[in-house]
């Protein structure tokens, strides 16, 4: 339930004082890799954020690769982008990242812990952003403001690293069935392979690659020695959501125009949560959204793909982007 104590708690911080975004979308045109729906996913919750909840279309930054793009989403912008808001959080400001594009698994880089992977966002220029660099990002929140994260990409569960499961694999079963679309999905071993014919080095190590390619603006995961990496804190409880498209053993689905009869290309989590916004006027706890959202995948027949929530408990029925009232 939503404490009366909580709510509380954010009008003595300053609830909403200032409400800060930046959305991602990535179609990756004319590529192997290309989407459909992505740039239209982010477009659409702009002006959610702004109807809905509030914010100051000037306090959104839009990242998309369409052609007549101002900024592209490449890994050094979406980064920037992020630190900007960070840096400018105040107790009881409100923060939002939507990303809607591909994601990817990495190896763990550390032997002993073979079978572990780390999940990542894919900028279109390949250069990840990972589940250590956003479990950093929210580290830094001054205490009282808020980073909610909504992630529309494969593997999105467990983006934050680190994060408390409220709602994924292990708390609910997950069925199996399909519906015609393309994942959001690019395997790690086909960006490393793009990365390496770009370096011409002759190595196995992962990270000299992405080091050489995209030197300091490389995630952490690459910057950093393993045990560095394995030191970096959770400090419970934090104030990093995380909305994931699916779990992080799946895939979130690109749907195209005509595909089943769709008459506009998008993502089916992005829609999904559209949908639960539209059809609940009032205000949503972050789990309630996360619920709904899994309820209207299947009934889209999308029972493959299970959002998830990652948070504190008090942010798991704390209010999705802290809605004002009307």
């Amino acid at each position: 339930t939503r404490t009366f104590s909580a709510i509380h708690f954010r009008a003595e911080m300053g609830k909403g004082s200032k409400r800060m975004a930046v959305l991602v979308g990535c179609n990756y045109p004319n590529t192997p890799n290309e989407l459909h729906g992505c740039i239209n996913d982010v477009l659409a919750m702009r002006q959610v954020l702004v109807t809905r909840f509030r914010f100051d279309p000037s306090h959104i930054d839009l990242l998309t690769d369409a052609p007549d793009s101002l900024v592209m989403p490449t890994g050094a912008n979406i980064k920037k982008a992020l630190d900007r808001m960070v840096e400018q959080a105040e107790p009881g400001d409100v923060l939002f990242l939507h990303y809607s594009g591909h994601g990817t698994r990495i190896p763990f880089l550390k032997p002993s812990h073979p079978l572990r992977k780390d999940e990542a966002i894919v900028p279109c220029d390949f250069n990840l952003i990972t589940d250590v660099d956003f479990r950093q990002l929210v580290n830094r929140l001054p205490k009282g403001a808020t980073f909610t994260i909504l992630s529309d990409s494969c593997h999105s569960g467990g983006l934050i690293d680190k994060e408390k499961e409220q709602i994924g694999p292990s708390t609910l079963p997950a069925k199996a069935t399909s519906l015609s679309h393309k994942p959001k999905f690019i395997p790690f071993e086909s960006i490393l392979q793009h990365i390496a014919s770009s370096t011409n080095i002759k190595t196995s190590d992962i990270s000299t690659h992405f080091l050489e390619f995209f030197k300091h603006e490389a995630s952490l995961i690459f910057r950093l020695p393993p045990q560095e990496i394995g030191s970096i804190k959770h400090l419970p409880p934090d104030e990093g959501i995380l909305l994931s498209g699916c779990q992080a053993n799946e895939t979130s689905a690109d749907m195209s125009p005509n595909e089943a009869g769709e008459k506009k290309a998008y993502g089916a989590f992005s829609n999904a949560v559209e949908i639960v916004l539209k059809e609940n006027h009032g205000s949503l706890s972050n789990k309630e959204v996360v619920m709904l959202a899994r309820k209207v995948l299947e009934s889209q027949r999308f029972e493959e793909q299970h959002p998830c929530l990652y948070c504190s408990d008090q942010n798991a029925d704390a209010t999705f982007l802290w809605q004002p009232t009307a």
